[in-house]
């Protein structure tokens, strides 16, 4: 269980962080300030690892929700709430500040929370700037990931092309779903649901590759970086969704959402690709 005293710990730490960070930040453009947010959460929950974290469980033993959870989501709603006070808030661990310029910031404050309790280096913290309603925006400005592991920080959007480390990626180049490896994520409850496995199966056993690591935004930034060919996951809540999505729009890729096996999956990657998983769950 998380602590009492740690808690009372994060408390007091974060509003000071806020507070340099605000000072260093009040002139950002959007822009600038969703990158230099993703970065400091992701290096402050790095920073919380190290100290000792206590986790809880949520829905099961793999959902979990640390402490460095908490602090990070803490430090960017409150900086947001000073720098952008119109704007929306809306995080995976509870944060809801509703909008008054109709634009919400959609944050996950560590992706990859069992990987991250377990020691992993595969988590990252992501964020994504939306106008109107959160599951159905109007307008998907852009996302922004950062994976303090390897130092990378993607950010971009349907009208930003998308950059690595400021660096621009490439457009993704149309390759089918038998030359491609495919990103996802199955838990082990939904192999026992036979109507949520055929139809996951029929678009696994057609791809060249199968990889499942865990967090699903790094997945995602590593589609629009081409080292994963296509992604497909069922039942991805909005702060797993709209960050990568962002950035795979922004390389020109595609993004769609459809219902089969009683469950809605999201599906992610180049156009060829993504037509071909869409047929076979049409199927």
């Amino acid at each position: 269980m998380v602590s009492m005293e740690n808690t009372q710990q994060l408390a007091e730490m974060i509003p000071a962080i806020v507070k340099t960070f605000v000072i260093a930040h009040q002139e950002d453009s959007d822009e600038r300030l969703a990158q230099a947010l993703v970065f400091n959460a992701g290096r402050l929950a790095w920073r919380l690892r190290e100290t000792g974290v206590e986790t809880t469980q949520k829905t099961s033993v793999s959902d979990v929700v640390t402490e460095a959870d908490h602090g990070t989501e803490m430090f960017i709603s409150q900086t947001l709430e000073q720098l952008r006070p119109d704007d929306g808030i809306v995080g995976e661990e509870g944060t809801s500040v509703s909008s008054k310029s109709g634009r919400t910031w959609v944050v996950d404050p560590v992706d990859g929370t069992f990987n991250f309790a377990s020691g992993s280096d595969y988590f990252c913290s992501a964020l994504a700037l939306v106008t109107g309603d959160v599951s159905n925006p109007t307008q998907l400005h852009f996302g922004a990931v950062h994976r303090p592991a390897m130092g990378y920080t993607w950010f971009g959007g349907p009208k930003i092309p998308t950059t690595l480390d400021g660096k621009p990626l490439a457009t993704l180049t149309d390759t089918p779903l038998a030359s491609s490896a495919l990103g996802t994520y199955l838990h082990p409850t939904s192999l026992a649901d036979p109507a949520i496995c055929a139809a996951w199966l029929k678009v696994a056993q057609s791809a060249a590759t199968i990889r499942m690591l865990g967090a699903g935004s790094i997945d995602l930034a590593t589609v629009a970086s081409g080292g994963l060919g296509v992604w497909m996951q069922h039942s991805v809540a909005d702060w797993d969704w709209l960050p990568g999505r962002a950035l795979i729009e922004g390389v020109g890729g595609s993004c769609t959402k459809i219902s089969a096996g009683t469950v809605e999956w999201s599906i992610a990657g180049n156009t060829h690709a993504v037509a071909e998983i869409t047929k076979l769950l049409e199927g």
